[in-house]
């Protein structure tokens, strides 16, 4: 009999927690008062979820009963209510960092997932820290979580003697569900112990399986609630002052509209009438002494909110829009350029997004941006003209995903750019394949991509490629292949860098499922990645990649990386010429990574790196040190400092042509050059509460390419010594960028910002090595841009204002 109840409970240890939890709500039409107190008496007869079991590092370990968790829910005609019990022996031990928005800093956490649909493919997420923090996102097994979607809901948090207690009401608004009158939710809910660092959830996750979202529990009792009208208007100005050397202090008052309609149940349209992004992020520009151009961040909201299906097939790079010129305009000898525009104005923009409970989603994402012209002056006559560097232009993406049984999709992407006029228009159409099998143990995925550029001559190219792999349980694997032709464009709304290719590439890994005496965590992963040219069959790249990650049981992380090419390759894109390529020599290199405890006040990331080549003298080494300090819950500074040095590095300088009977450059000139990089950051934060902060962002950076000797390329790929080139064509790139701002969330959803930006970068090439001068010549009134704004955005819910009248 004995053995008979162990091997049920060993059963149940083992297996039970692969069903289902239900919770039932139950309806209310008193008033619920969010402050944290739980001390209305509706909620002492609603039924309470419990036996949280844990995520990670020990999964399926059921919570500690001096941690025990307890949640309830609620709900009436316009939102949903949830009350969390969060029992904690030492409360004094709470971790509670006060942080922005969407950061959940060193603090504990209670989050709650809701799918409104109940279908596994997407949950909408809502977090709420020790500190009465908020954050909030839209997470997918295919795309993760995505924290740039904000939705606007009430939350309080309270630290008590028991542990601490979170409260919360979300409106119908600010999620998705069908109308039908009886409603079945997915339902989950989180809590991190932040000092243990220990993640629990309500319906058990099994980290064996490749898949998040599929494992949730339900929510049951919602009935007769009707989808809101979702309208929301967000109205906004702002005021700017510039002024630099070059320019007159000038101020500059804008103003906007974003709005946000649900046109049904499933569908979202958002648009920006009359843009203002001046207080976006930063870039952090680098001396690019390479083929390709510098991919940057997308730091604009609206381009950066809800875009999980535009990112399909990997199509769209939004910097596209509103970025660079796209023409670079053409002049006599005896003319300049006075003016030419960094970047396009945006004019409006929208989307269209959402899916359908068939499992269809459809995006549309369609902007305009404006007619730009360059200033070009004739030294001669002084006579001024202007020359377009780009035209009207219309941006537009359509994806269609249909999803199936919960893990599976099939897409086809389109996106198009057309220019007013007879400039260069370009097309790309798609089709992605995502294939898991129904248990999530192995995995199907793909594209099949083609390109159309209507320019001078029209181009059409194909981008192709298929991979399987295992997706479940300790070890794993994944083996796949590309193709992509010489044609292949998709760089008027994308960003590809390399064409003419087919590869093929593999890996295998490892990882604990389970703590074990020295680890939270661990991980071993192994990477093969070849590359050939397509019509010789060259190899373009061979590399093979181990690296160990673990975190051990003080919460201290470390990774260490192999890196090695062992044999020549064949580099076709450094030249940018068509057809020639240069021999790189094989190299071996590595990489060490440690970070201490981020819940300790003091913390350290230190990253070392160095590899070797087969060539004579020809080394990489560098290091990123970053200490970081926590004075209190409400003050903290980070520092970073990033060396890296490239000896004897070869690179393109510039072609020239040695017939002058023909107008084509027939040498490549290389330089043998050493490489050297410094970038310093600091940030820091100083928060009144979770509403009110003062934050800074300060970035120096200096890179220098010094020349020793030029090298000719030759029609077998080497390098030999080329004496009559004369031409400076060292290269020196350094930039100033410094933040301080000001933010209240002064009523939900409404912000005011307030901005001092100063920045200031120059190209040389004579280089100076005086590091502190390159600092301090950045440093003046000659060289600084200031900028000094003030931006005001108010949320207005039409279902509030609806109410109130």
């Amino acid at each position: 009999m004995k053995n008979s109840l162990l091997l049920c409970f060993l059963f149940i240890s083992l297996f039970g927690y692969s069903q289902k939890k239900i919770l039932q709500t139950k309806f209310i039409s008193e008033k619920i008062e969010i402050d944290g107190k739980l001390d209305e008496t509706i909620w002492q007869s609603a039924p309470i979820a419990s036996d949280f079991v844990m995520l990670t590092p020990d999964n399926g370990k059921k919570i500690p009963e001096n941690k025990r968790t307890e949640i309830r829910v609620l709900y009436d005609n316009d939102a949903v209510y949830i009350g969390a019990l969060l029992y904690d022996e030492s409360p004094d031990k709470i971790l509670k960092e006060i942080t922005q928005r969407d950061n959940f800093g060193t603090s504990d956490l209670f989050g709650v997932f809701i799918n409104g649909f109940n279908d596994g493919q997407q949950d909408f997420q809502f977090f709420v820290n020790a500190a009465d923090g908020q954050a909030d996102c839209i997470t997918t097994d295919s795309n993760g979580e995505d924290y740039s979607w904000d939705a606007v809901w009430k939350s309080k948090a309270v630290i008590t003697d028991k542990g601490w207690v979170v409260e919360m009401r979300i409106p119908y608004a600010a999620l998705r569900f069908s109308a039908e009158d009886k409603q079945t939710w997915g339902l989950n809910f989180f809590r991190e112990i932040r000092r243990d660092r220990q993640k629990y959830t309500w319906n058990f996750i099994d980290t064996k399986l490749g898949t998040f979202t599929q494992q949730t529990g339900i929510l049951e009792g919602i009935e007769n609630i009707k989808p809101p009208t979702r309208l929301f208007l967000l109205p906004y100005s702002s005021f700017y002052i510039n002024a630099s050397d070059k320019q007159k202090t000038k101020g500059t008052l804008k103003g906007g509209l974003d709005l946000k309609y649900g046109i049904n149940d499933a569908f979202t349209l958002d648009m920006i009438l009359v843009p203002d992004f001046g207080q976006t992020k930063y870039d952090d520009k680098v001396l690019v002494l390479g083929p390709f151009e510098q991919q940057f961040n997308e730091n604009r909201p609206f381009f950066t909110e809800g875009t999980d299906l535009f990112s399909k097939g990997n199509l769209v790079y939004s910097r596209r829009i509103g970025g660079n010129p796209s023409i670079y305009p053409e002049i006599n000898n005896n003319e300049e350029i006075i003016d030419n525009p960094a970047s396009v104005n945006l004019i409006n923009a929208l989307k269209i997004s959402g899916r359908t409970k068939e499992g269809l989603g459809v995006g549309i994402l369609n902007a305009v941006t404006e007619k730009t012209k360059a200033t070009i002056r004739n030294n001669n006559t002084q006579e001024v003209r202007n020359e377009v560097v780009e035209p009207l232009t219309n941006y537009n993406v359509l994806v269609l995903d249909q999803r199936f049984r919960k893990n599976s999709s099939i897409t086809f992407v389109n996106t198009n750019v057309t220019r007013n006029g007879s400039y260069r228009d370009g097309n790309v159409s798609a089709l992605v394949w995502d294939l898991n099998t129904k248990k999530n143990t192995y995995s199907l995925t793909g594209d099949f991509k083609y390109s159309f550029v209507n320019d001078i001559e029209n181009k059409k190219g194909v981008n192709s490629q298929l991979n399987f792999s295992e997706t479940s349980g300790k070890f794993r694997y994944g083996i796949g292949a590309d193709i992509t032709t010489k044609d292949f464009d998709n760089n008027d709304l994308g960003i590809n860098f390399e064409t003419n290719y087919y590869s093929l590439y593999g890996n295998a890994s490892y990882r604990i499922l389970n703590s074990t005496k020295h680890f939270n965590s661990f991980s071993a992963r192994f990477d093969t990645y070849s590359q050939f040219h397509k019509e010789s069959g060259k190899i373009q790249s061979g590399n093979l990649n181990f690296q160990i990650n673990a975190n051990d049981k003080k919460n201290r992380s470390l990774s260490i990386g192999i890196d090695a090419n062992p044999v020549e390759t064949y580099d076709y894109y450094e030249s940018q010429q068509a057809d020639k390529y240069v021999i790189l020599p094989a190299k071996i290199g590595g990489f060490i990574y440690i970070s201490t405890n981020y819940n300790n006040r003091f913390a350290i990331d230190f990253n070392p790196s160095y590899a070797i080549f087969n060539e004579s003298g020809r080394t990489t080494y560098g290091f990123d040190f970053g200490p970081r300090y926590r004075f209190n819950d409400k003050l903290s500074i980070n520092y970073n400092f990033s060396f890296f040095r490239r000896n004897n590095n070869k690179g393109r300088i510039d072609s020239i042509d040695d017939d002058l009977n023909t107008n084509t450059p027939n040498t490549v000139i290389f330089a043998n050059r050493n490489v050297i990089t410094y970038a310093n950051t600091f940030s820091g934060k100083y928060a009144l509460n979770s509403q009110m902060s003062f934050n800074i962002s300060l970035r120096h950076y200096w890179s220098y390419a010094e020349n020793k000797n030029t090298l000719a390329l030759q029609n077998n790929g080497r390098l030999t010594d080329f004496a009559g080139y004369t031409t400076n064509k060292n290269s020196s790139f350094y930039s100033w960028n410094a933040d301080l701002s000001y933010s209240w969330w002064f009523a939900p959803g409404s912000q005011v910002s307030v901005l001092y930006r100063n920045n200031a970068g120059a190209f040389e090439r004579n280089i100076n090595k005086d590091f502190r001068n390159n600092v301090t010549n950045l440093l003046t009134n000659d060289a600084l841009n200031h900028t000094f704004s003030i931006s005001v955005r108010y949320f207005i819910d039409y279902n509030q204002v609806k109410n109130k009248f």
